[in-house]
């Protein structure tokens, strides 16, 4: 878990020090506290760009230096931390324990995965977003699949520019660069079916409840095998098309209501919602067991629009995970469920701890 979150000129925060304890963390406050802009930083401490995936001097306070830095504590005292520089604004910075490193090795220290608002239409979203979805999950499992994600895309970019120059490409180049996106592209393949795999044993495990149970699976594109080959056969192709048209690039994470039989791209969206949640919930179990470190959950309005039995059905299930989870609201009313929490309040660009529920809490003196 995180002891310790320290953000500095990040979007609308000058400087904030939040001390959370272990499992529900719980923001609240107006649109436009602030509150969503905690969960980005907590993000921002994994592979990958955060939760809204925005460029990074994106991040960076107006009015303020420039640049920007979120910092961590860890369990065991270990700290880490990323950020940029106003004289580099797009080049991001990572740190652990004082070191510099790179941005995959935050996975092998903390696992985060998270639920925005925005991800309500992964399922009708087109499939890059789907298999995003899937390799934060594969991350958790395997802290190795950023690194092979990382080289697998380098390779294939740099074979893409090869083959737009005019001329013969070099052959010899271009082969090398085939054999390093089938390494990792197989590597990257094996990942995310293992992945696949276990998560839905764990979700036929689970009886039916207020949560759908999905069914998934991974489709469009079944060639680990022979992707070496596919690759120099389809060089002119691709050549013409201007992208690699074969590969784990091409693959999609498919996802069926198993109670309803029915794709989740069929579904309401209250259903949409309850598939996303039960993915999430059932992974998050699935990590804490197969890697004995639960993971930090992030989740933007989650509570919003639950009924109540559902909203209790869902803090039941979170607090069994053994995560940390970090909750947003405009109003501590739908928490209310919650029994123990780390509660913080936002308001004008400040981030106030308070020791109980703002709804519980006794009124101030005077």
């Amino acid at each position: 878990m995180l002891s310790r979150l320290v953000l500095t000129d990040f979007r609308n925060h000058a400087e904030a020090v939040l001390r959370p304890g272990r499992g529900f963390v719980v923001l609240t406050g107006d649109n436009g506290a602030g509150k969503t802009n905690v969960l980005e930083a907590a993000s921002l401490l994994a592979p990958g760009r955060g939760l809204r995936r925005a460029p990074l001097s994106d991040m960076a306070r107006q009015g303020g230096g420039g640049g920007f830095g979120v910092a961590a504590t860890l369990d065991g005292d270990v700290e880490i931390g990323t950020g940029t520089q106003a004289a580099a604004p797009e080049r991001r910075v990572v740190r652990i324990n004082g070191a510099t490193a790179a941005a995959t090795a935050l996975a092998e220290w903390l696992t985060v995965l998270w639920l925005t608002p925005a991800m309500d239409r992964l399922f009708v979203e087109p499939a890059s977003e789907r298999r995003r979805f899937l390799d934060r999950l594969t991350l958790a499992l395997r802290p190795d699949h950023a690194g092979h994600a990382n080289r697998y895309d380098a390779a294939m970019r740099a074979r893409n520019r090869l083959l737009a120059e005019e001329g013969p490409p070099d052959l010899s180049w271009l082969t090398a660069l085939e054999a390093q996106m089938a390494e990792h592209g197989t590597a990257i393949d094996a990942a995310r079916r293992e992945t696949i795999a276990a998560l839905s044993e764990r979700l036929a495990e689970q009886p039916p409840g207020p949560f759908a149970r999905a069914g998934i699976a991974l489709e469009g594109w079944d060639g680990a095998a022979t992707l070496a080959a596919d690759l120099a056969a389809g060089r002119h192709r691709d050549a013409a098309a201007g992208r690699t048209l074969v590969g784990p690039h091409r693959a999609d994470l498919v996802v069926t209501h198993l109670d309803k039989g029915q794709p989740a791209a069929l579904c309401s969206t209250g259903e949409q919602k309850a598939l996303l949640l039960g993915l999430v919930l059932a992974h998050a179990e699935l990590t804490a067991t197969r890697t004995g470190r639960a993971p930090v959950l992030l989740l933007d309005e989650v509570a919003a629009h639950l009924d109540p039995s559902r909203r209790a059905a869902l803090f039941d299930r979170l607090a069994a995970t053994g995560s940390q989870v970090w909750m947003t609201g405009t109003e501590p009313a739908p928490f209310d469920g919650i029994a123990q929490a780390t509660w913080f309040d936002l308001a004008d660009g400040r981030i106030t701890a308070r020791s109980s529920s703002p709804a519980t809490a006794p009124p101030p003196p005077g």
